[in-house]
């Protein structure tokens, strides 16, 4: 495949140099100081284009990609209230995109346990769900994307549970509180706690590194060749979540 990076931080690094070890090539790097991809009137040479930017970035990015007809494989994070404008974007170009808040299979496996354990803990209303996420300091947003998917993953199962709120305790019985804590030279780590008076029951995923991201993402970017509309890593991983 003909790769795009859009966001050559340190993700993009690491994607890049997993993406030649799987045989492709990268023909393009942009930066936040270079978009001049952007004046482009018609679709470049790109098989696909993986963005990986910031809250600040990302929609004008999806936005110029879509209109250009160029499949994307977006990692960035902050902009959940733009997705159903965004995916009428996609449908109206016949353009193609996969987005998630984490590229990584270890990551859908823990959403998918998730949805799973919070069946069972919703015949138990003693134990309280919480969930806290751990990030570097370099992170902005908060809290994670992926902490907000894996309470999108609990609370259509929990009854007494409607909306999560970041904080560490919850403010009303029918929230489901995230705590966010940002500190240096940590690995991202999200834990879903199920606290009752006696116990407390724990699943917790942490990154190792930033590989699993990636090879998430080249992942998709392979799934994406050749088809339209939009997809999820759970399309791509097959993992059935129902």
């Amino acid at each position: 495949m003909k790769i795009a990076l859009i966001g050559y931080g340190k993700m993009g690094k690491i994607i890049e140099k997993l993406a030649l070890e799987r045989g492709h090539d990268i023909v393009f790097r942009g930066t936040s100081s270079d978009q001049s991809w952007k004046q482009a009137n018609e679709k470049p040479d790109w098989d696909v284009a993986i963005e990986f930017t910031n809250p600040e970035s990302v929609i004008d990015n999806l936005e110029h990609l879509i209109r250009l007809g160029v499949p994307t494989i977006c990692g960035s994070t902050g902009w959940n209230d733009e997705t159903a404008r965004i995916h009428q974007l996609v449908e109206q170009h016949n353009s193609a995109l996969i987005s998630a808040s984490n590229f990584s299979v270890g990551v859908n496996l823990f959403f998918a346990i998730n949805r799973y354990v919070a069946r069972l803990m919703n015949q138990h209303p003693d134990y309280k769900v919480s969930i806290q996420e751990i990030h570097h300091t370099e992170k902005k947003d908060a809290p994670s994307g992926t902490a907000i998917t894996t309470a999108e993953n609990i609370i259509p199962f929990i009854d007494q549970l409607d909306a999560w709120e970041l904080g560490e305790t919850a403010s009303a019985p029918n929230k489901l509180p995230i705590e966010a804590l940002r500190l240096p030279n940590v690995p991202g780590t999200h834990t879903v706690d199920y606290r009752s008076v006696v116990d407390t029951i724990s699943i917790a995923h942490e990154a190792n590194n930033r590989a699993g991201f990636a090879i998430g993402a080249l992942i998709s970017a392979e799934f994406i060749i050749g088809k339209k509309g939009t997809f999820t890593i759970q399309d791509v991983l097959n993992i059935q979540l129902d």
